[in-house]
């Protein structure tokens, strides 16, 4: 540990008040073993493309036997429509809106983009600790030096600063990141992710690391391999058929990160998360299933995702969890299995979820989840959902226990609800800041 990150650990650990320090994080193991972390992100998957979730023409199955393996939550979201602010708020455990990470850049990208200076990300704090920490894939969170992920807790990194990226080298090699520097590269992309996942796997096996998995698939542009298009010809519309190419190749490479995990010993030492980064959008070919809406709005299939967690050994297997939860939750679960203490001063709005998932708490994890996406806001409390999606400040009422498609307004018939979940919502938007910069639906 170099002497910089030596010295933010110990800061929270002497530095801060004895009472600043928040209790020691429930669902630690007592023998406290410093499990490696692992979180796999998604990029645009449907809720509705995955096996689990009733896909019929795209197999999925390595993220099927994931969640067979550990605990699916059926009620699983992320704090943003849209890839930069969701990516926000999973780094950093709170609301995006806190710090006025509301959106995308946009088509022209501000001086100030990227996330927030003083920030603190998970892989800080894993870092601090004593961790290997690496991002491979997308970062989208800064272009600027001041944003980089090597000053933003990563000892490593693959990958590209931007939201999009070929996936295919063409006329001109595709160029990436390796740390600083640029690097060309032939392999098809989800591949080539895939491929420096097992080596930073093998290289870091003997010693606790945390793996920031973010791919950028299956984002556009919609490219496959000629292999992976022949097998979905059955397929005839050709965006869905290219679709189904890349997320099967995204599948393979999740499966191919969780045999290595078991070649090597790590199953029960390693916590590993799989979530999408926001709902599947119409300009992909993806299905949202179920759910009304897609990415960029605060429909359900905007926000609600494939959310898997798997820690062989420590959590249950094959358990659906039905309470909302959040991506906010990953970055106080990890710590707590890692047994890293969260200052208080943090102010993360996520949850420990490993005693929920456990049984050793029966209440849900959080009375409330709630979104602001420029005029779109949502809140979910209990079973009752309120959404403005137009931006028209309408506002409609749904009970998703037994309407998860959104299709019958209630607010006529139950207003008290109505009101309580507005002032819930007023309450949490008052800790919220504006948007640091305009452009709600840029992917650049």
């Amino acid at each position: 540990m170099n002497d910089r990150w030596r010295w933010i650990f110990l800061f929270s650990w002497l530095v801060l008040p004895l009472g600043a320090l928040a209790e020691p994080p429930e669902g630690v193991r007592a023998e406290n073993q410093r499990p490696n972390v692992i979180v796999i992100v998604a990029d645009d998957l449907g809720f509705g493309d995955i096996g689990m979730h009733g896909c019929k023409d795209i197999p999925t199955p390595e993220i099927d036997a994931m969640a067979r393996r550990g605990v699916s939550a059926s009620s699983g979201y992320v704090s943003a429509p849209l890839c930069s602010p969701s990516r926000a708020g999973l780094l950093t455990g709170r609301y995006q809106n806190r710090f006025g990470h509301e959106f995308n850049p946009g088509g022209k990208v501000p001086e100030n983009f990227g996330l927030r200076v003083g920030e603190v990300t998970i892989a800080d704090y894993f870092r601090g600790a004593g961790y290997s920490t690496a991002l491979i894939g997308k970062w989208h969170l800064g272009w600027k030096p001041a944003f980089h992920p090597l000053e933003r807790g990563f000892t490593e990194f693959f990958g590209f600063l931007g939201g999009a990226r070929p996936y295919l080298p063409g006329k001109q090699v595709v160029r990436f990141n390796r740390g600083r520097e640029m690097v060309e590269e032939r392999e098809y992309l989800t591949d080539a992710f895939k491929r420096e996942a097992l080596d930073f796997i093998s290289r870091k096996k003997e010693s606790p690391f945390f793996l920031y998995l973010s791919f950028n698939a299956v984002h556009t542009p919609l490219q496959a391999t000629e292999a992976g298009e022949n097998r979905f010809l059955q397929i005839e519309d050709r965006r869905r058929r290219t679709y189904a190419a890349m997320t099967s190749a995204l599948d393979d490479a999740v499966g191919a990160v969780m045999s290595k995990l078991k070649m090597e010993g790590l199953e029960e030492k390693t916590l590993v998360f799989f979530i999408s980064d926001n709902g599947g959008p119409i300009a992909n070919g993806s299905s949202n299933g179920p759910l009304r809406g897609t990415k960029t709005t605060t429909w359900e299939g905007g926000i609600r995702v494939p959310w898997i967690m798997q820690w062989k050994g420590n959590i249950p297997s094959g358990k659906i969890f039905a309470d909302p939860v959040i991506q906010l939750d990953i970055l106080p679960t990890a710590l707590a299995a890692a047994g890293i203490p969260l200052p208080v001063a943090a102010k993360v709005d996520g949850v420990n979820l490993l005693p929920y998932l456990r049984g050793e708490r029966e209440s849900a994890p959080h009375p409330a989840l709630f979104w602001r996406f420029g005029k779109q806001t949502a809140v979910r409390k209990g079973d009752w959902n309120l959404v403005n999606a137009d931006g028209s400040g309408g506002r409609r009422l749904f009970n998703l226990r037994d309407d998860i498609g959104q299709k019958k307004d209630l607010s006529g018939d139950r207003p008290e609800v109505v009101t309580e979940l507005q002032l819930a919502w007023d309450e949490w938007n008052a800790g919220n800041i504006p948007p640091t910069w305009d452009g709600e639906s840029g992917d650049n």
